[in-house]
C-alpha cells in the first residue's frame, strides 16, 4: 500500500459519530522525513475520530517506545512514549486563509471539497512531541545515576579545567552585582 494512503481517512463516507483507527509506527514510517535522533521506534497511535456536522474532533493517543542516547553520557536507553493530542478539523470555504489566521495550533481547516484527512504529518509531529526534551539515564533503586562513570569523570574534569577565567573578563565581573 502507498505510504501516504495508509495514513489517510476517507471521512466523507463515515457516518456522524465516533470512529476508531489504530496505526503501528516503526522506523520505516520516518524514512520520508528528515533523520531522527532516535531509532527502533515501536509505537502505536490510536485515533478516535468524532465526526460532527461541519467539523471533526480527533484524539490521538501515542504509546510505545524509542531508543535514544543519553544527553549526558551517550549511553543507549529506551524511552517510553505516552501522550494525548487533540485536533479540531473544521470544514470551511477558504482553508488556506483560515489556517494562516488561526492562532490555536489544535485547530485546522480543510475545504468543504476535501474527502480525505491526511494524518502522517500529525503522527510524525505527535510522536516527536512525545519524546522528552531531556533524555537522561534514570536513577537506580538507590537514587544513583546510571550514567557512564567514565564519561561523567571526563565531563567533571573538563568543567573544572574551564574555570580558569580570562583576566579581561575578570574585570567585568565587578559590574555584575551593581544595581
Amino acid at each position: 500500500m502507498n505510504f501516504r494512503r495508509e495514513f489517510e481517512i476517507a471521512f466523507v463516507g463515515l457516518k456522524p459519530g465516533l470512529h476508531h483507527f489504530e496505526y503501528r509506527i516503526d522506523d520505516k514510517f520516518f524514512a520520508n522525513y528528515e533523520k531522527q535522533d532516535f531509532s527502533n521506534c515501536n509505537a502505536t497511535v490510536k485515533l478516535e475520530l468524532d465526526k460532527k456536522s461541519g467539523f471533526m474532533l480527533l484524539k490521538f493517543d501515542v504509546d510505545g517506545s524509542v531508543d535514544v542516547n543519553c544527553d549526558r553520557c551517550g549511553n543507549p536507553l529506551t524511552l517510553q512514549l505516552w501522550d494525548e493530542f487533540k485536533v479540531m478539523v473544521k470544514l470551511v470555504d477558504n482553508p488556506d486563509e483560515m489556517n494562516a489566521q488561526e492562532e490555536d495550533p489544535d485547530v485546522y481547516y480543510i475545504s468543504h471539497g476535501e474527502s480525505h484527512l491526511h494524518l502522517a504529518d500529525w503522527i510524525y509531529e505527535f510522536i516527536n512531541l512525545s519524546i522528552p526534551l531531556q533524555k537522561i539515564c534514570p536513577p537506580d533503586e538507590a537514587g544513583n545515576t546510571q550514567c557512564n562513570k567514565e564519561v561523567l569523570a571526563k565531563l567533571s574534569q573538563a568543567k573544572s579545567a574551564g574555570k580558569s577565567v580570562n583576566p579581561v573578563w575578570e574585570a567585568l565581573n565587578k559590574f555584575k552585582d551593581l544595581k
